[in-house]
């Protein structure tokens, strides 16, 4: 796979993750959580370990354990089928009008992706890992449940953070695939033969657990005890409940509730405030106010698993680093847009200028790196400038054009940007629409898949990818409507006979 090839030439490094430092936390993971390997879904069996499902949830801190591991598993660089959630800000990208695929590159999987011409060989990164990360919350869930010797704040806690991760996975999955087995227990016997769920379904248990986890999560951010305050944002809270829970209202077009969950967070201004453009991916004991949950690091190395990626070095472009900006989003910045400036980067190769997201800056190997403490940058997975684009979206879509102008300029203003002259109160809806996707594009680029998913929720997808000149030509390839939608797995197709593939694959 090129998400782990790519990183094995930079000095052999990424294979090796920095486990010492939680070695309980994930040896205790590691004798509650099935090795899957190669296994997908369907194929779970039950530990055979003296830590069991029984006894691994009679202390608080073997209990806050698995919870911990399963987050570290999101951000770590591991094989398909075993949780990172790396591939996110990458694949989908590739699949939207964001990012150009060098011409030289080898790799057929990554082809696919940006010429929307995937197979059910493809797409299962997403697949595999994402049922893998449900698995591990929903036998958390029941383990919680079933406890009777954890502290109550202590099992709060926890029940909220297997809930939020649930939502979390569901979000991603029904997005990506559309209808998608809802599995709400570690019962692999009914797993095994579950049928897809319709995805009106799938957001109602989203929205179910957001709200269950908005109301268990604390609202201090806390540390791998759970006893005492971090000044890190790496554990779920109440805040991000309610940011997820604002982009899944957004997405089932409730605009009112949207509005409302967005507002809590922006007006906690106690806790969250946008930081200056360089800062805003920074980890938030520097001082970044702007992240609402971040992703811990766990490679020896590297702070992000992104800017690997993304960062083309002098070597130029190659197999390593065979991605860079799309003239469509290069041209989607306005003159005097100070994110083009602190969030790309360029090299120029051969007399050719290539432009990379440089939002991670912080790429250099360094196998003496091997603690988050010695680390200045965190993976940022949901941030305030978000919610400014949601409410903004949500009071367009209520009519609220003076409220909806003052949001958006909010995240204008930080990027140097004068007042946007759409959003007047003679503006139409689809005027409004249109100027705050325009400002999702260059604010959210290369973060989690946002520009693929906008694409497909606000229904533009066909004539951004399909129409003559736009980026699927530019891709040299044909557009067709289903593929907005990826392909379930040969493999899991196979082993449940209920389970049906997406149409056109």
């Amino acid at each position: 796979r090129h998400f782990s090839n790519a990183k094995k030439n930079n000095n052999n490094v990424m294979k090796k993750t920095n486990r010492n430092l939680y070695l309980l936390i994930l040896l205790t993971l590691a004798l509650v959580i099935p090795e899957q390997g190669c296994k997908k879904l369907v194929e779970v069996t039950a530990p055979a370990t003296n830590l069991t499902q029984g006894n691994v949830y009679s202390t608080d801190q073997t209990a806050a354990g698995v919870l911990t591991g399963i987050f570290l598993d999101m951000s770590a660089d591991l094989p398909a089928g075993t949780g990172t959630v790396a591939p996110l800000s990458y694949y989908p990208g590739l699949s939207a009008d964001e990012f150009t695929l060098w011409s030289g590159a080898s790799n057929p999987e990554l082809s696919a992706f940006y010429q929307n011409a995937l197979n059910n060989n493809y797409a299962s990164e997403f697949w595999n890992n994402l049922y893998y990360i449900l698995y591990s919350t929903n036998a958390a869930l029941e383990g919680l449940s079933s406890s009777t010797t954890l502290s109550p704040a202590v099992k709060q806690q926890l029940t909220g953070e297997a809930k939020f991760a649930r939502a979390f996975c569901y979000f991603y999955l029904v997005n990506l695939y559309g209808d998608v087995p809802l599995l709400l227990s570690s019962n692999t016997q009914a797993n095994v033969s579950a049928s897809r769920t319709p995805a009106a379904t799938v957001w109602k248990q989203i929205i179910s657990d957001l709200l269950d986890a908005q109301s268990l999560l604390s609202p201090n951010f806390l540390d791998a005890s759970l006893s005492l305050n971090s000044t890190e944002r790496v554990r779920p809270t109440k805040w991000a409940a309610s940011a997820l829970l604002a982009r899944a209202y957004l997405y089932t077009q409730d605009w009112a509730y949207a509005k409302a969950q967005a507002s809590t967070i922006i007006n906690n201004t106690a806790q969250f405030g946008l930081s200056a453009l360089n800062n805003a991916f920074l980890k938030a004991s520097l001082g970044n106010k702007e992240a609402i949950w971040q992703l811990q690091p766990v490679t020896v190395g590297f702070n992000t698993l992104d800017a690997p990626l993304f960062v083309i070095t002098s070597a130029g472009l190659s197999d390593v680093n065979p991605v860079y900006v799309s003239d469509g989003l290069l041209g989607s910045f306005e003159s005097g847009d100070l994110r083009k400036t602190s969030w790309l980067n360029s090299i120029a190769v051969s007399g050719t200028t290539y432009y990379f997201p440089y939002k991670y800056k912080v790429f250099a190997v360094n196998s003496a790196i091997s603690s988050p403490s010695a680390m200045s940058e965190f993976e940022m997975v949901l941030r305030l400038s978000e919610q400014f684009l949601i409410r903004a979206e949500a009071e367009a879509n209520l009519g609220d054009m003076s409220s909806a102008a003052n949001d958006l300029n909010i995240i204008r203003s930080r990027a140097g940007l004068p007042a946007s002259t759409i959003l007047t109160s003679t503006a139409t809806i689809a005027q409004a629409l249109t100027a705050i996707l325009h400002e999702r594009q260059v604010e959210l680029f290369s973060e989690w898949g946002h520009r693929w998913l906008d694409l497909k929720r606000t229904k533009t997808v066909d004539a951004i990818m399909g129409s003559p000149g736009n980026a699927s030509i530019a891709k040299g390839s044909t557009w067709k409507s289903y593929q907005q939608y990826y392909p379930i797995p040969l493999y899991d197709l196979q082993k449940d006979p209920n389970l049906v593939q997406n149409n056109g694959y």
